[in-house]
C-alpha cells in the first residue's frame, strides 16, 4: 500500500521539487497540493493523506495553526512533517506542541526526504540532532514555562527512565541501544512502553515533556 502524501508550500517550484523526487519511489504516492494552511486542511480532510509535508511560513493560515488543526484530529490523523530553514525557524516548539512529528531542512536531499516520509508513515517521529539542540535551548534558555512534573513518570522503571533521557537528547534508537550495549529491538520495546506509560504519541513528545517536566538540563 502506498504512502499517501499532502504537499503544503506557498511556493509551486518547491512543491514541483519535491513531487519530482517523490514520483520515483513506487510506495508514496502524491496526493494533492496546497499553497496556505486553509487550503491544507480542507486538502487533508479531503484527501486523508498519510502524510502532510508542512511549510511553517505561510499566507491566510501558518503551518503551524494548520498543523495543530491536521494532526489533532484523533487517532488516524494523518502524520505532520514539518519544512524548516537550516537556522531553524523559531516556531519549533509550538510546532511540535501543535503535533508535528518531526522536521526537516528545506534543501534536503532526495533521499533523505523519503527516508523520513517512509519514517514518519511508520508512526516514528523524526526529530534531528540540530533540531533537538535548538528545541533544548528554546525550553530551557528560552524561558519557556516548564510544566510539573507528571506522576506517571513514577511509574517508569529505571531502564525506562535512562532510556527517556536518552531520547530527549536527541539519540535514534540505534544510538541508545549502542550506548547501553543492549539490542536495537530492546530499546524499541522499552520506548513503546514508556510512550504508553506517559500517554504520549512519539519521541517528539517525549522530548518535549522531558524539558518541560525539568527531567533534562540543557546544557
Amino acid at each position: 500500500m502506498s504512502i499517501r502524501v499532502l504537499l503544503v508550500d506557498d511556493h509551486a517550484l518547491a512543491r514541483t521539487g519535491f513531487r519530482m523526487v517523490l514520483d520515483t519511489e513506487p510506495d508514496i504516492e502524491v496526493v494533492g497540493e496546497a499553497a496556505t494552511g486553509r487550503q491544507a486542511i480542507h486538502s487533508a480532510g479531503r484527501l486523508e493523506p498519510d502524510v502532510v509535508l508542512m511549510d511553517v511560513r505561510m499566507p491566510e493560515l501558518d503551518g503551524i495553526a494548520a498543523t495543530r488543526e491536521i494532526a489533532g484530529g484523533g487517532d488516524g490523523a494523518p502524520r505532520v512533517l514539518i519544512l524548516t530553514t537550516f537556522d531553524l525557524d523559531e516556531y519549533v516548539y509550538d510546532a511540535l506542541a501543535a503535533g508535528a512529528s518531526g522536521f526537516l531542512l528545506k534543501d534536503v536531499g532526495p533521499d533523505r526526504l523519503i527516508e523520513a516520509i517512509r519514517v514518519v508513515a511508520q508512526g516514528e517521529a523524526l526529530l534531528a540532532p540540530t533540531v533537538t539542540r535548538r528545541l533544548i535551548d528554546e525550553l530551557v534558555n528560552g524561558g519557556r514555562r516548564r510544566l510539573r512534573r507528571p506522576a506517571a513518570l513514577d511509574d517508569l522503571t529505571p531502564r525506562e527512565f535512562e532510556v527517556l533521557e536518552l531520547v530527549a537528547q536527541g539519540l535514534s534508537n540505534a544510538e541508545i541501544a549502542e550506548r547501553l550495549i543492549v539490542e536495537e529491538t530492546t530499546i524499541k520495546t522499552h520506548v513503546s512502553r514508556l510512550l504508553a506509560k506517559l500517554g504520549l504519541r512519539d519521541r517528539v513528545q517525549a522530548v518535549v515533556l522531558a524539558y518541560e517536566s525539568g527531567l533534562v538540563a540543557g546544557s
